[in-house]
């Protein structure tokens, strides 16, 4: 059964993916808004768990309020799927022809001190399209992502994502790829928003939450002195986006006792912040607060719901 669903999912995505292909971009948004609601209706857990999500982050905002964000959310994510799909198809040209970039001066500056530049996001905003943007403004990257359970969808996106030049590690092993790609010089991006079960994993604070976080971008950075820049995909009027590249994270000293956990929490910082300015961009559907890392045990995670069409 399993297997039939994963070609039945497939199925539907290459739908899509020649629908929003042929129609004008602004009705393809439309399909996308359609696609989140959708994922709305089917997924009563996930909207469960992201409302109980909202309510604890935000715990002055009423219930209309977090459900409003919520469908906000989906729609949002039913639209990353198809400007997923619809940049495929795109030059490098005509993708940047929508997309607007700020603070490109961190990136420069950055990239001219030859030590490696080690970049974060979250599953906020557009974050596949930076994936993309980035590789044709700037240079390739080494990223991290979570293998999909449904092989079809795996092998699509990662086809998008290699197409711009773009080197993606599984979790297991990844370390010794990113320090190689850093000692060259090279760009590695991670995600910071996930709940983590291995050894990497520190415990911060996420929205007044305890927050098992991978350590690894922080205990990189300190090893090879790599600068940590955040990067950001936000929606604009009129389907254009803005790439955000803030300005590097203060690392502490490396001497510091527990110079890594408190890397790994200003890095989240940064993300909470953007997610508390629009929430809405985040995808509240993951179990992001679970247990701390003292009592965790090294299990793969294996989180299935509508975020994992795209996911990283």
């Amino acid at each position: 059964m399993r297997a039939v669903r994963y070609r039945l999912e497939y199925a539907v995505v290459l739908v899509v993916r020649v629908l929003v292909r042929v129609l004008p971009r602004r009705l393809s948004l439309y399909v996308g808004d359609a696609i989140g609601m959708v994922f709305h209706f089917l997924y009563g857990t996930r909207r469960e768990l992201a409302v109980d999500n909202l309510r604890a982050a935000f715990p002055n905002r009423t219930d209309s309020e977090c459900w409003l964000i919520l469908r906000k959310t989906f729609s949002q994510l039913g639209r990353h799927i198809v400007e997923f799909l619809k940049f495929d198809a795109m030059t490098a040209e005509e993708m940047m022809q929508h997309v607007e970039i700020e603070g490109e001066e961190h990136v420069e500056t950055a990239m001219a001190k030859g030590c490696g530049v080690m970049y974060f996001a979250g599953h906020f905003g557009f974050w596949e399209l930076q994936i993309m943007v980035h590789a044709f403004r700037f240079e390739r990257i080494v990223m991290v992502a979570r293998t999909l359970d449904n092989p079809f969808l795996e092998k699509l996106i990662q086809r998008i994502r290699t197409r711009v030049g773009t080197t993606v590690l599984s979790r297991q092993g990844a370390i010794q790829g990113l320090l190689r790609e850093l000692k060259n010089g090279g760009s590695v991006g991670m995600m910071v928003d996930q709940h983590m079960q291995d050894r990497s994993a520190v415990e911060v604070n996420y929205f007044g939450q305890p927050a098992a976080t991978t350590s690894a971008i922080a205990a990189l950075a300190l090893r090879t002195g790599a600068p940590i820049i955040p990067v950001f995909a936000l929606p604009l009027s009129g389907g254009r986006y803005r790439m955000v590249y803030e300005n590097p994270v203060e690392p502490p000293d490396a001497t510091e006792r527990d110079a890594v956990r408190l890397y790994t929490q200003r890095c989240t910082d940064r993300l909470e912040a953007r997610v508390r300015k629009d929430p809405h961009l985040w995808l509240w559907m993951h179990r992001r607060w679970r247990v701390s890392p003292s009592s965790l045990v090294e299990v793969e995670e294996n989180d299935t719901g509508p975020e994992n069409v795209v996911s990283t």
